[in-house]
């Protein structure tokens, strides 16, 4: 089956299409959704800070427009992108997190982290150019690790104090400099929870716009060790039984995905997909 929402670099300068109106990981909507003529919005009076042709949705060119700031419109409302992952279909919101990501790029890279420069839109790249010292910025990315650590039929979850209440979660944190993923994975475990994992299993990946994260998600088996959680980064950790789970991560999330995975496996049922 097509994808209906297809990434694209597009030239800003040409006329039509639709346009999607977002201010930090916020986005405008009315009762028709979150796609507006983009014509008839750009003659609104809007904080207007950049704007990028993105990609297609069924076929139709989608912009990104940026704002400095949200501005009130009859009619529409802000919503934040963690409630289009919670409620709205996987196209749409694959093409919103894309949006947040590049909206939050062209915010971030205004001016040159080197001279001061004003940053330039860099023609046929999806980058910033400075003049004056001549460097490129690209959409960042921060690569972490995600991973389910197992014990048989029991898995290790806990919850930073971050989390929705009563939710637990998997493992994760971000590549330090120098270090593998595999290698991460270990330090991190190590440093949240205490223990030490052998037999690390890649699963799979997923953009996570929140704000610009790549999830390298594992599987890995425990080895050693009791659970000690890191102060003011772990609320609570236990392990749970596969047939007595708690409150769990969203099920769109890379997370849910290694969780609803194991258990599928452990007792025999379909295996789930992973939003990519």
């Amino acid at each position: 089956m097509p994808q209906r929402w297809q990434p694209a670099l597009l030239d800003s300068q040409l006329p039509g299409g639709w346009a999607l109106v977002h201010c930090r990981q916020e986005f405008l909507a009315d009762s028709n959704g979150v796609l507006f003529p983009r014509e008839w919005l750009k003659k609104q009076e809007l904080p207007l800070l950049a704007e990028h042709g993105i990609g297609h949705f069924d076929g139709d060119a989608i912009y990104l427009l940026e704002l400095q700031e949200p501005f009130a419109m009859p009619g529409c409302s802000w919503q934040s992108l963690r409630q289009f992952m919670l409620q709205g279909d996987a196209e749409s919101f694959k093409m919103l997190g894309y949006a947040a990501q590049i909206g939050t790029w062209a915010r971030q890279h205004r001016f040159c982290g080197s001279c001061g420069e004003p940053m330039l839109h860099f023609a046929g790249e999806r980058a910033m150019h400075c003049p004056r010292c001549q460097l490129h910025h690209y959409p960042r990315l921060s690569p972490s690790m995600i991973v389910l650590v197992t014990r048989e039929d029991e898995v290790l979850l806990a919850r930073s104090p971050r989390f929705v209440p009563g939710v637990y979660s998997t493992l994760a944190g971000f590549v330090e400099a120098g270090e593998s993923v595999e290698q991460c994975v270990a330090r991190e475990v190590r440093e949240e929870v205490g223990v030490e994992v052998r037999n690390l299993q890649y699963l799979g990946s997923q953009g996570w716009p929140f704000p610009h994260s790549l999830m390298l998600g594992f599987h890995a088996e425990y080895a050693t060790g009791e659970i000690v959680m890191q102060v003011d980064e772990i609320e609570d950790a236990q392990w749970f039984s596969v047939h007595q789970l708690p409150p769990l991560p969203a099920p769109r999330s890379i997370a849910r995905y290694l969780i609803d995975l194991y258990v599928a496996r452990r007792l025999g049922l379909p295996e789930p997909a992973l939003l990519e």
